[in-house]
């Protein structure tokens, strides 16, 4: 590989074209654009693709992490267990209902939560945890549900469409699922998200909720026969309803996430093997058990062995045209947690490991052989 040639491959870019533009014709023409009969097809085949009987369209995997605790009840007083390394949201919706944020330390191998830290965790007020599904990759959710006995489990799987554990699909494994359609994402609706339970009365409750808080919906309140009616409301809701023209664009791309999945499983494997002589770079690593959904292919830098630390490596990489990130964060180092909750980096050394020797590099479904075979070179080159 020629590395003199430089080439300019983004972490990630969506995979949308000729398809998706033409399926949001349909609601643009008939002039049903807000959430309708497309959100409620999307809705049926990604319950179907996940195995739960029911799935709720909503703006995005925050608004879905933030129904499912309203839904089960999160006020001032209790206590929700999230994982230190993860997106800022996956904390902030524990806020939002007033109740505390308890931080558990993760596995810097998987990067998801470590089971032996959320044991330390419990107490009495502890009324929900949020194990986080990251990169694409389940937590060890047998693990978590002996640990948790009868505390409901929301599985943030913001990056884990498609994936499972044990042969169960993300979304199915806890008592609510949450997942993400944002671009980075193996799938999207440009923002988006889908709640996921097997539990009819919070399946209910949850469509309220979304909605207003009213009684029916907007489709079948403008279709229904008497017109003077409006829904009654009998309890506080919000606006979290997902459109049609969204619903259009995650129904075709829906049909496409086991192609993406399969697709970026080849070429994470070629990278695991291509990159197994680079002794200061961890790949993914995970059991037979688990159904990788490749979000993002999330390495750790030794610094001990490395050339160069983490983020002159990035810098570097940047500089050949190659986008890196960092994982993402650790929530507890972030400066609102931290004041707030009066947290040093130290306190959680899984999450403040992942969180500064953490590298994504690239993997999507619009790269080619050569970039990734440009990436492979690049590394080695250093």
């Amino acid at each position: 590989m020629n590395l003199t040639e430089k080439r300019n491959i983004p972490i990630s870019l969506p995979m949308t074209g000729i398809e998706e533009w033409e399926a949001t014709k349909e609601p643009l023409l008939s002039g049903w654009i807000t959430s309708g009969p497309k959100v409620r097809e999307f809705e049926k085949i990604f319950a179907e693709r996940h195995q739960v009987k029911h799935a709720l369209a909503v703006t995005s995997a925050t608004t879905a992490l933030h129904l499912a605790l309203v839904a089960l009840g999160i006020g001032p007083g209790d206590e929700v267990i999230v994982p230190a390394f993860t997106w800022v949201s996956t904390a902030n919706v524990v806020l939002y209902c007033g109740a505390k944020v308890v931080f558990a330390d993760v596995d810097p191998v998987t990067f998801n939560i470590d089971p032996s830290d959320l044991k330390k965790r419990i107490t009495s007020k502890t009324k929900a945890i949020i194990p986080v599904h990251l990169f694409g990759l389940c937590a060890d959710m047998d693990e978590i549900k002996k640990i948790a006995g009868a505390i409901p489990l929301v599985e943030d799987g913001a990056c884990a469409a498609g994936a499972g554990y044990k042969g169960v699909p993300a979304g199915a494994l806890g008592t609510i699922g949450c997942f993400s359609f944002h671009p980075r994402k193996s799938i999207t609706t440009g923002e988006g998200g889908m709640i996921t339970t097997n539990d009819d009365r919070l399946a209910d409750l949850m469509g309220m909720l979304r909605n207003h808080g009213a009684s029916i919906s907007e489709e079948q309140r403008h279709h229904g026969p008497r017109p003077y009616i409006l829904p009654d409301f009998n309890l506080m809701g919000f606006n979290y309803r997902m459109t049609d023209l969204q619903g259009a664009v995650g129904v075709v791309q829906l049909k496409k996430l086991d192609q993406y999945i399969d697709e970026r499983e080849i070429w994470a494997a070629y990278y695991k093997k291509e990159l197994a002589s680079v002794e200061w770079l961890r790949t993914p690593s995970f059991g037979h058990d688990y159904k990788h959904g490749w979000q993002s292919f999330a390495c750790f830098v030794d610094e001990s062995k490395a050339p160069f630390s983490r983020n002159e490596i990035m810098e570097k990489l940047q500089e050949m045209g190659i986008s890196t990130r960092p994982g993402t964060h650790a929530v507890h180092m972030l400066n609102f947690y931290k004041e707030t909750y009066q947290i040093k980096p130290s306190d959680f050394p899984g999450a403040q490991a992942a969180n500064d020797y953490s590298m994504a590099i690239p993997l999507h479904n619009r790269m080619s052989r050569e970039d990734y075979e440009y990436v492979v070179a690049a590394i080695k080159a250093l």
